[in-house]
């Protein structure tokens, strides 16, 4: 029975992947990478799978947890910046353990950007002779969800300095979906990079109308200049690194060439994308407005009550 190692399987993007994959259970054996054994595992109860210990900063881990594994799905803890000091060992330590075939998830665009770390890790597994797929996934329609879900509760806002580029987008249940067809079907993706997007391109103006119409509560997109953006995420706490992560992804696509949609979801899956107002319905998002929404109205009613 071949071996499956997820790394970051307790992230939004490995959970993803193993659940797509828990339909394979009985014809692989798939093993989740985790730093804590005993804490980690707990998330991933609900599935039949084994644990072993992982931790990409710990160089140490690595022989072990890659011992007598085929297949690979390997991702970049955003945290992990250092190529050179963690990768390079990693991909030595896969080529040394036998392994056939890594599926990298990389970003849309890598190709062409020489700065980020995800190019400079394709390289690494490029020449290591190890077969390889890249999965160049857009933008993640999860961020609605984690990263801009403050500013959308809170503030009504999406605050971002956008502009009016237009962007393709991806939800991570089609990136898991995508995954697991090559993780258990990997000779016909053997060398191949993958642009993952779905059927549309939005502005984020666009993107706003939707939620509002999703949502019945009215959410601006604000777009401010560099200089705003940084000091009003400053004075929010957020750390310096990962604004600039923010303004990479948001600010510098005004600038670029607008990125293309594909059809390799559909291709790879034999199903069409989600689309950004399917994500939006089917997540905490809708529930989380609503339930801002119904406050408001029920302080309102309070409000004239009492007058």
């Amino acid at each position: 029975m071949k071996k499956i190692l997820i790394t970051g399987a307790t992230g939004n993007i490995g959970f993803e992947v193993i659940r797509s994959l828990s339909n394979s259970f009985s014809q692989f054996d798939v093993v989740a990478g985790v730093r804590n054994l005993q804490k980690d595992s707990r998330k991933l109860i609900d599935y039949k799978i084994s644990f072993i210990r992982f931790d990409f900063t710990e160089i140490g881990t690595y022989k072990s947890a890659l011992e007598n594994v085929n297949v690979l799905f390997l991702l970049r803890p955003p945290q992990i910046v250092e190529v050179a000091r963690y990768f390079k060992p990693l991909i030595r330590v896969a080529k040394e353990s036998g392994i056939e075939h890594i599926v990298f998830l990389s970003v849309q665009g890598v190709e062409n950007n020489r700065i980020i770390p995800h190019n400079k890790i394709e390289k690494l597994i490029v020449e290591s002779g190890i077969p390889y797929t890249f999965l160049r996934p857009a933008y993640f329609m999860q961020n609605f969800s984690t990263t801009l879900l403050n500013d959308l509760v809170f503030k009504k806002t999406i605050f971002l300095p956008a502009g009016n580029s237009r962007f393709t987008l991806i939800d991570i249940r089609d990136i898991g979906a995508v995954a697991s067809k090559i993780l258990t079907e990997p000779t016909m993706h053997f060398n191949k990079s993958y642009e993952l997007t779905c059927n549309e391109k939005l502005t984020f103006k666009e993107m706003a109308q939707i939620l509002s119409d999703c949502t019945e509560v009215t959410i601006r997109y604000q777009s401010p200049d560099l200089l705003n953006f940084i000091l009003t995420k400053r004075k929010e706490k957020m750390p310096l690194m990962f604004i600039l992560v923010m303004i990479m992804l948001h600010y510098f696509p005004q600038f670029k060439q607008e990125p293309k949609i594909t059809d390799w979801v559909y291709k790879i899956t034999g199903r069409q994308p989600f689309t950004f107002q399917q994500f939006v319905e089917d997540n905490d998002v809708l529930n989380q407005l609503n339930k801002m929404n119904s406050n408001f109205i029920k302080n309102q009613s309070d409000s004239v009550e009492r007058l």
